[in-house]
């Protein structure tokens, strides 16, 4: 049977108290039909088993969900919320996530997806070794990884806190870097790290259907913090590139075209940046680019 649907699998987790192990993790998945085409604004039905020893093992949790594709086909659940979720022994053996889907919205589950948890087991202990140490010393977060309503393209630390970059899962158009095009912002729209300074500012001129503005109306995830990188940040996208669209396809992926960032340049023109070459020039913000949301956390 052929698959129809891309597993995109986050870990994400939710902890009560430090002596406790966290409680649930998070799930996303792209849904497709049998034309590789996304289902959108769609309600699925899901069955969520894990699978220990193999990915034919003993089944050792079972829940099921009936979640609502976004316009670009992801769904995005929490496994966890069960009876018998919290007595699985992450330390004793492997285990793997079973995925069963009905397009339909019920239990016909005809499309199946087995893919083992490589991540949970270190995730579970985290606290743990945070509790004995003081810190755990390394990264909860890793570019390629499907989190907080999209992809991280980027991570470090500041005194200690690790923080990252998302970038939306899939292009959200071609667009004008702002409609407002004859006049310069200034200081405030040309940074060159902080994209979400820069978007507010152009925002605030008035753009109306500009790069910058589907930024900030755009909402996935559940998170609607997204803006238009500056041209630092979109560097930080260039070089995940690889990884993102080995893990998104080539359709979702980043495309080797010019992307606009959010810093001005001058009165008529601003930044952009090749995702092909990684060279960055400025141009007349009336052309039309391709737009990439990112976040942060």
């Amino acid at each position: 049977m052929k698959t129809i649907f891309t597993i995109l699998i986050t870990v994400l987790l939710t902890t009560t108290a430090l002596a406790q192990s966290p409680q649930k993790m998070s799930y996303q998945a792209v849904i497709r039909d049998v034309n590789d085409a996304l289902v959108t604004n769609t309600q699925v039905g899901m069955q969520i088993s894990i699978l220990q020893g193999s990915a034919s093992g003993t089944v050792v949790y079972t829940e099921t969900h009936t979640p609502i594709t976004n316009a670009n086909g992801l769904i995005s659940i929490e496994i966890g919320g069960g009876a018998g979720f919290n007595a699985i022994d992450w330390a004793n053996d492997n285990y793997f996530i079973k995925t069963e889907t009905d397009l339909s919205g019920g239990i016909n589950y005809t499309i199946t997806g087995t893919s083992q948890l490589l991540s949970v087991p270190y995730a579970l202990h985290a606290k743990t070794a945070e509790s004995i140490t003081g810190s755990p010393g390394g990264f909860t977060h890793y570019i390629g990884e499907l989190y907080g309503g999209g992809i991280v393209v980027a991570v470090w630390k500041e005194n200690g806190i690790e923080k990252g970059l998302i970038a939306s899962l899939t292009n959200i158009g071609i667009a004008p870097w702002s409609s407002v095009t004859a006049t310069v912002i200034g200081a405030t729209a040309q940074s060159l790290s902080d994209g979400q300074a820069n978007t507010t500012a152009i925002v605030n001129q008035g753009d109306t259907n500009g790069a910058a503005f589907l930024c900030d109306n755009y909402s996935a995830g559940g998170f609607n913090d997204w803006y238009l990188p500056a041209l630092w940040e979109l560097n930080q996208c260039y070089n995940a590139a690889f990884v993102v669209n080995t893990i998104l396809g080539t359709t979702n992926g980043f495309v080797g075209a010019f992307y606009w960032s959010s810093t001005e340049h001058s009165t008529g023109t601003a930044w952009y940046k090749s995702l092909l070459f990684g060279t960055a020039d400025s141009t007349n913000k009336s052309y039309g680019n391709r737009v990439r949301a990112i976040r942060r956390f």
